[in-house]
């Protein structure tokens, strides 16, 4: 289901900013953190330091638009909440 537009408005002005101050500190304290530990692995710049078993290319399919589920959306409402339409706004400093 979705999910109540005052939910989502709460978690965009309070969540998403606290979780980007605490990626951002953690982000300033990477670099001294990697010197202590395995300084030199860095297996997304060179894939032959990966230590993760290799898929086999023919284990792999290409998953057709067909063979998708099908997705009934009918119950969505397709018009905007008149209550809610300029609350984005009013948020914003």
């Amino acid at each position: 289901g979705s999910l109540p537009k005052w939910v989502v408005n709460k978690s965009s002005q309070f969540l998403a900013p606290k979780a980007m101050k605490r990626m951002y500190k953690a982000c300033l304290k990477y670099p001294a953190w990697k010197q202590k530990h395995n300084p030199h692995l860095k297996p997304w710049l060179f894939p032959e330091q990966s230590t993760l078993p290799a898929v086999a290319l023919s284990e792999l399919s290409i998953q057709h638009a067909a063979s998708l589920e099908n997705i009934d959306e009918s119950a969505l409402a397709e018009g905007k909440d008149e209550r809610a339409e300029g609350s984005d706004d009013d948020s914003v400093n």
